[in-house]
């Protein structure tokens, strides 16, 4: 693969413009590698694509329209879910390069120093997981995903704000509400190996939804605005969606989300 890269936004739009999963899983480590090396200049000359190159598989679908999963511990069950869990991490290693090229020339280098090891831990998540599917006699794309998140993107394109309150804020910190559960039941079969995978990935989030919270601070605080009601605003004109609880809100307080912020927006609030 061609590394010829001579700033991070050449280097982030490669990570876009890989289609193979794997491969992009594998670009964003080395972008990630020479970033920290300090190989990569500090410049934004290149510009990212509407929407990042995806493989021919799988076929996205429309949220509505994605088959249900059944609950329970079988085989069939637990691929699905190893399947949809990957199909959000190599989205997430899009989103969190996409902001980089899109934004980082408006932001402290420090943005896109934590947006790199975001990238970064997504692309390792996602060869975990791809690794375990293997494991289970199954592959990334031989199911249905959605294209709910990349919508999310594209909704908050020009709007740095919106995609730090959107995607981290609120996306990746539903993440955080779910995974105790989906790492209980992958224990309860006695796949401990998958369990440790998703435990790590729910470890590294909760950092990913600090990371979007600080910068999300750090903008109210340049634009003099109150950053709960700011927050509260933004979800509100761009997030499709209801924010359901039960919140897990541990891990959401680690991750500097306080109640305050999203409880005015449950659904039933």
């Amino acid at each position: 693969m061609e590394q010829n890269w001579q700033n991070i936004s050449e280097a982030a739009c490669a990570v876009l413009n890989t289609g193979k999963a794997t491969d992009k899983a594998t670009v964003a480590r080395q972008v990630a590698a020479r970033w920290r090396e300090g190989e990569l200049l500090f410049a934004f000359s290149a510009k990212p694509p509407d929407r990042p190159a995806r493989p021919n598989a799988p076929q996205l679908l429309p949220p509505a329209e994605m088959p249900r999963r059944r609950k329970g511990g079988n085989e069939a069950n637990k691929r699905a879910l190893l399947h949809a869990v990957a199909h959000i991490e190599l989205n997430a290693i899009d989103l969190a390069f996409d902001i980089i090229v899109r934004f980082g020339n408006i932001m402290p280098r420090g943005f896109t120093d934590d947006w790199i090891g975001v990238g970064d831990d997504e692309a390792r998540h996602f060869t975990l997981l791809n690794s375990r599917l293997k494991a289970s006699e199954s592959f990334y794309g031989d199911l249905p995903a959605h294209d709910g998140l990349w919508q999310s993107s594209m909704d908050t394109a020009s709007n740095l704000a919106a995609r730090l309150a959107v995607v981290p804020m609120v996306l990746e910190a539903r993440g955080l509400d779910v995974s105790p559960a989906m790492i209980e039941q992958f224990k309860n079969t006695g796949d401990t190996v998958s369990a440790d995978v998703l435990q790590t990935i729910y470890d590294d989030e909760i950092g990913h939804v600090a990371v979007g919270s600080r910068w999300f601070k750090f903008l109210a605080g340049k634009v003099n605005r109150d950053p709960e009601q700011w927050f509260q605003e933004l979800v509100a004109k761009y997030f499709h969606g209801h924010l359901k609880p039960p919140f897990n809100t541990t891990a959401r307080n680690r991750a500097g989300l306080p109640e305050s912020f999203y409880q005015p927006l449950a659904t039933g609030s």
